[in-house]
């Protein structure tokens, strides 16, 4: 197995900054054009079947808004665990994700499911706070029950070039997670180069990030094809250089069962199929599973229910 390691890489400013701009360049057009042709794939019946299963429980079922309240958490959790009520096959999604003050509200309404409690922390979205601020975020959360935590960057500090900030930064949150896997989004709507988001993947891992995430969901461009096809190009390079292996999150944007079929493709053509399983990928979503939900129930009776058959977020 690779055993790589990278201490010299992150030793000081200088080192971290020399190994992330010796990435090889990303080629965009040739980027853009594997992941469109990647997107026309067919997927039969069969297959499809699974596939729409499989994006099920992958989902992060996720509300972060500022109107949350503990009964709509609840609602949200009963959802995670049984998606489906008149079809008792439908498989669980992979987590609930909420803010901190709502994972406790979550660890109660899932205990005994399986279904994960994520919560995101570090003053999400923007990260605009002090680091024991942000530190003290995580911890809450942690103490909550939260099994996962999915923190922001300091795009402010990765766009200005002080990657050793970002990087102890994110080895900070990571020692208060404990047992807590940590989920690392880069918001790559605002990174504005995929070079860029090539560094912040490997900025990321380097650190310990158990998951790359693209996008919080706030902002106009979140998880892509191409941005998504790229994350995973890392977290595939990284595990044969250090042989650790690293989940990927997209988020923000993935609302039909065709673009989750699409990335599920991405998946297993570029990272492999051992990131076929939710505890390596996920989808960040809150309207995703409505529409997956419809699709499975077309193919079990031939007929298109609508969405007045599932409850709606």
């Amino acid at each position: 197995m690779p055993t790589t390691t990278f201490s010299d890489a992150t030793a000081s400013d200088g080192a971290l900054r020399r190994f992330l701009h010796g990435l090889p360049g990303v080629d965009a057009v040739g980027l853009e054009a594997r992941a469109a042709s990647l997107g026309t794939r067919s997927i039969k019946t069969t297959a499809k079947a699974y596939a729409i299963d499989l994006a099920i429980s992958m989902i992060d079922l996720t509300t972060l808004e500022g109107a949350d309240t503990p009964g709509k958490v609840r609602a949200l959790a009963a959802k995670a665990v049984n998606p489906d009520p008149t079809d008792r096959t439908t498989p669980r999604t992979a987590a609930v994700c909420v803010y901190p003050d709502m994972a406790a509200t979550a660890v109660a309404a899932l205990a005994g499911s399986g279904v994960k409690v994520a919560s995101v922390a570090t003053a999400f979205p923007a990260g605009r706070a002090a680091l024991d601020v942000k530190l003290a975020d995580v911890r809450d959360a942690v103490a909550a029950g939260a099994d996962e935590i999915d923190m922001v960057i300091d795009r402010g500090a990765f766009l200005s070039g002080r990657y050793l900030k970002v990087y102890e930064e994110i080895l900070a949150v990571k020692a208060e997670c404990g047992s807590a896997r940590l989920k690392v989004i880069f918001e790559t709507g605002e990174l504005s180069t995929y070079d860029n988001i090539r560094r912040a993947s490997w900025l990321g891992m380097l650190a310990g990030a158990d998951f790359i995430k693209t996008s919080t969901g706030k902002v106009a461009t979140n998880a892509t094809p191409a941005n998504t096809l790229l994350m995973l190009e890392a977290v595939r390079d990284f595990r044969a250089q250090t042989g650790v292996q690293i989940g990927v999150k997209p988020a923000g944007g993935i609302r039909t069962s065709k673009d989750a079929i699409k990335f599920l493709v991405l998946v297993n053509e570029t990272a492999g199929e051992d990131w076929l399983d939710n505890h390596w990928f996920r989808f960040g979503a809150s309207s995703l599973l409505n529409d997956l939900l419809m699709q499975r129930q077309k193919l079990s009776t031939g007929r298109y229910s609508g969405p007045d058959y599932v409850t709606v977020d």
